[in-house]
């Protein structure tokens, strides 16, 4: 039976690379217009299931869902088509370096439709004027701070206004100024568009900010999940650990060693 109201599930899914296990029997629900974001340390499987989403790799066992279609069953022509309802932000951004900021917006424009010039440069002007960047439009991604890079990178990513947006760690290595920017602007174009957006991240702040709901990930499976304020008042411990910024506890400081004592009198090296 089809479920109008969720546009992504993942379903007990698994995925592993040999003998290594990546993710275990994850399920997630992604409802029809909400922001939700999946969380964790680093390593934990969150970028492996944007991956899956996308379908550059296969569950080995599980069904990943989008729009009601099973991504691992399609075909590649068929695939091509789903990834034409989204819009994915990369990791730091990912600009074309040779291409002005003008070019990296107009490039899924050129690629994907017929689109005449004159529309598609009204159309790139307007994507860079809602993230306040229409006066750089003739710049070189060389000659843009980070949080610009990234406010052009977040133009490009909705230039086809995607029914989906992916976020890959979109507030990585931003100042406070530009990390709250792009918080806003990834809300704001979640509704203005009417989009559903999966934020993967471990900026826990800014993530509670803006989310309708967050997965809490951590060894390959889902710990914890339910609203911001449901999340500040869990008291797993994992949980409070990051929600914390504790060093020490579930995720330890100390990576496993013999005892300290036999290390110094020469006995464990």
């Amino acid at each position: 039976m089809n479920d109008k109201s969720t546009f992504v599930e993942l379903d007990q899914v698994s995925f592993g690379y040999g003998s290594r296990t990546i993710l275990r029997n994850i399920s997630l629900r992604i409802p029809r217009g909400k922001l939700v974001a999946i969380m964790g340390g680093s390593g934990c499987g969150k970028t492996t299931i944007l991956r899956l989403i996308g379908g550059q790799i296969k569950p080995t066992s599980g069904r990943v869902m989008v729009d009601n279609q099973s991504v691992a069953a399609l075909n590649t022509h068929q695939l091509f088509l789903l990834r034409r309802k989204m819009g994915m932000l990369f990791q730091m951004g990912a600009l074309f370096t040779d291409q002005t900021v003008f070019e990296n917006v107009a490039f899924q424009m050129r690629e994907h439709t017929n689109l005449p010039e004159s529309l598609i440069r009204n159309l790139v002007l307007m994507k860079l004027q809602a993230v306040g960047l229409r006066g750089a439009h003739h710049l070189m991604p060389s000659e843009l701070s980070g949080g610009m890079a990234r406010r052009v990178a977040l133009a490009r990513s909705i230039a086809l206004d995607p029914e989906l947006i992916l976020y890959d760690e979109p507030f990585a290595g931003l100042d406070p100024i530009s990390l709250g920017v792009i918080g806003q602007l990834v809300r704001r174009f979640n509704d203005a568009l009417g989009a559903t957006s999966i934020v993967v991240t471990h900026d826990i702040t800014e993530s509670l900010n803006i989310v309708d709901y967050l997965y809490m990930i951590a060894e390959g499976v889902v710990i914890a999940e339910g609203t911001p304020a449901e999340i500040y008042q869990s008291t797993h411990p994992y949980l409070k650990q990051f929600v914390n910024g504790h060093a020490d506890g579930p995720v330890p400081f100390h990576y496993p060693a013999p005892d300290y004592a036999h290390d110094l009198l020469g006995d464990g090296l």
